[in-house]
């Protein structure tokens, strides 16, 4: 019997698949515990509508991706901190700074984690920074950090 899974199934297959499984697992324990429903031509419908709404959606936040991506291109984030006499910031600055300053500053909402700062930034100057926006859009920013 064909089944559409309603949720991840170890050894059988993923949520959204369709899937072969015998008549009595698929009676007496998919179906009551609401793990899967027939395939029939109305659910079939109903799955393949529901992957063209995800593709398009997933289509849309890849295009705001790029959108953000061009915004940034010309951006130069300046932060300012303290620091002494040789250029050594006190404390150093971090992703969720560098997130809190674009939120301000520019209004871009950016998870500190998707910014990949291998280690706190300690010196005064120009650095460069890989911004992960989305899955295969990455855009490097540049951030000014001066002295107070």
């Amino acid at each position: 019997m064909k089944v559409i899974l309603l949720e991840d199934i170890k050894a059988i297959g993923k949520k959204n698949q369709v899937v072969n499984a015998t008549d009595g697992y698929a009676r007496n324990f998919l179906f009551p515990k609401k793990l899967a429903v027939e395939a029939n031509a109305e659910n079939m419908q109903k799955l393949k509508d529901k992957q063209k709404s995800e593709e398009r959606k997933k289509q849309i936040e890849i295009e705001n991706a790029k959108e953000i991506a061009k915004k940034m291109e010309k951006m130069i984030l300046k932060l300012k901190v303290k620091a002494g006499e040789n250029g050594k910031t006190f404390g150093g600055v971090t992703s969720k700074e560098i997130a809190e300053e674009l939120k301000k500053e520019y209004k871009i909402e950016i998870d500190k984690k998707k910014i990949d700062l291998k280690e706190t930034i300690k010196l005064v100057g120009r650095f460069s920074v890989n911004i992960k926006l989305y899955e295969g859009v990455n855009q490097k920013l540049t951030i000014d950090i001066e002295a107070e």
